[in-house]
């Protein structure tokens, strides 16, 4: 099997694409059930990796995650989505690698490849203007080794972002 081939096969497996009946490969359309579904893996899964860095917090962490956030924020100013995207992803990405749990953040990054098209798509259509952002509240409790407050930070950003891709789901926006 081709590399490209055997990229599209493991796509279409973790549920990132479907394959069509006339032998095409797509973004399957998120359904609110589906979504539904997706935000309470989310933060039922992300929350606990985010708990679980927090008991693994160093300074030079906190300084990493911070200068992502800064790229972000530069991203969001100059509505720059491709960029967004990516930071956004980076941000949690470095956040739940320190969780030391490869085994959630595995079933964490699958759930991304699940919402990430809708959310480009709804980035796309509305720009960088009202981007969900709780990386500050996360970066001040990681700081402060709140695991708590982090993992309520990383359910609101969760919550923020998904209700977001729901509103367009729903046709509210």
């Amino acid at each position: 099997m081709t590399p490209v081939r055997e990229a599209i096969r493991r796509l279409i497996s973790d549920g990132a694409l479907v394959f069509q009946d006339n032998r095409r490969v797509s973004v399957p359309t998120l359904s609110p059930d589906a979504l539904e579904q997706i935000v309470f893996l989310r933060k039922s899964i992300e929350c606990e990796l985010a708990r679980r860095a927090t008991e693994r917090v160093t300074p030079a962490l906190v300084s990493e995650l911070s200068e992502i956030d800064a790229l972000l924020d530069e991203a969001i100013s100059q509505g720059d989505v491709p960029d967004y995207l990516a930071q956004n992803y980076r941000f949690h990405d470095v956040l739940y690698a320190r969780a030391n749990a490869p085994v959630l953040a595995e079933i964490a990054s699958r759930l991304w490849l699940r919402f990430g098209p809708s959310l480009r798509v709804v980035c796309g259509r509305f720009g960088t203007e009202n981007l969900p952002d709780r990386h500050k509240d996360i970066l001040t409790a990681l700081a402060r080794g709140d695991a708590g407050a982090v993992s309520v930070a990383v359910a609101q950003d969760i919550e923020q972002g998904m209700e977001q891709i729901a509103a367009v789901l729903r046709g509210t926006t």
